[in-house]
């Protein structure tokens, strides 16, 4: 399974994230979308799951969530916006997914894994563009950083 992972998108769907996700199998949005149209255009190319960012007003602010589980392949995927309003139990995932800084971190705390795939909308200062490619397989979980040069 082939899982794109984006966030802080803030109204700009680049042409080289768009790439990046058409081979995936599933997006996951960790928030900050700001408007439906992109999450249309993202639920087009694969199946998307995102959550509500504190950017996400309006019609998105009616259908996004807080946050979202997801399973896929055994594995228990926790997705929010902001790290430190994480809503649940950790000790029932295995893989946290949140957005919000603008800047990718990839770090494992107590067997969990944290991924923050960055920003690959607007640029904010002088903060790299970034995403992330994440492949789970037999249960192994793979995790690649994707610079966005445009």
């Amino acid at each position: 399974m082939k899982i794109g992972i984006i966030s802080d998108t803030h109204n700009l769907l680049r042409e080289e994230v768009i790439h990046n996700l058409e081979s995936c199998n599933l997006i996951i949005h960790a928030g900050d979308i700001c408007n439906k149209d992109i999450l249309e255009r993202l639920n087009n190319i694969a199946t998307t799951v995102a959550v509500k960012g504190n950017n996400d007003k309006g019609d998105l602010e009616d259908i996004l969530k807080e946050d979202e589980i997801v399973e896929i392949e055994g594995k228990r995927i926790y997705i929010v916006h902001e790290k430190n309003n994480m809503g649940i139990n950790l000790e029932e995932v295995d893989i946290v997914i949140y957005g919000h800084s603008h800047k990718y971190n990839l770090e494992i705390e107590n067997n969990i894994i944290y991924v923050n795939p960055g920003s690959c909308g607007k640029r904010r200062f002088s903060l790299s563009l970034t995403m992330a490619i994440m492949n789970i397989e037999n249960g192994k979980i793979d995790i690649k950083k994707i610079n966005i040069n445009s």
